[in-house]
């Protein structure tokens, strides 16, 4: 892959991972401030119900994190944009779709498809 286009996925992945850093440093703000007792059992039910939602997305952005971290690696090992499973070149517009992506297109299917089958 060009130097250029590496240049524009490495400055995305950053941004993301940037942003997810600080939706966790959100999360975990609301967490010390929500230290306080509400007199409302309604109101800490909610509270508690709005918590307990972002630390599941903060749990997401975590493994996220990881892939980001894992594709940035690949960009400074001079591998990033190959497909894992075949060893292909990944789709420029996947890649803009999903920058952390380490399937092409149809290994990903081929993989999804394969998730479906054993879940049923």
């Amino acid at each position: 892959m060009e130097r250029e286009k590496l240049q524009i996925f490495k400055e995305l992945l950053l941004k993301r991972r940037e942003e997810i850093l600080r939706e966790v440093a959100e999360t975990i703000k609301d967490l010390e401030e929500g230290a306080e007792n509400l007199p409302d059992a309604v109101d800490q039910a909610a509270r508690e119900t709005t918590l307990v939602l972002d630390l599941r997305l903060r749990d997401r952005d975590q493994k996220l994190l990881k892939k980001i971290d894992k594709a940035l690696q690949k960009i400074e090992e001079g591998t990033y944009g190959i497909c894992e499973a075949c060893g292909a070149e990944i789709g420029e517009k996947r890649l803009m779709a999903r920058p952390e992506a380490t399937l092409c297109i149809d290994c990903k299917r081929a993989q999804e498809r394969l998730e479906r089958i054993k879940g049923e």
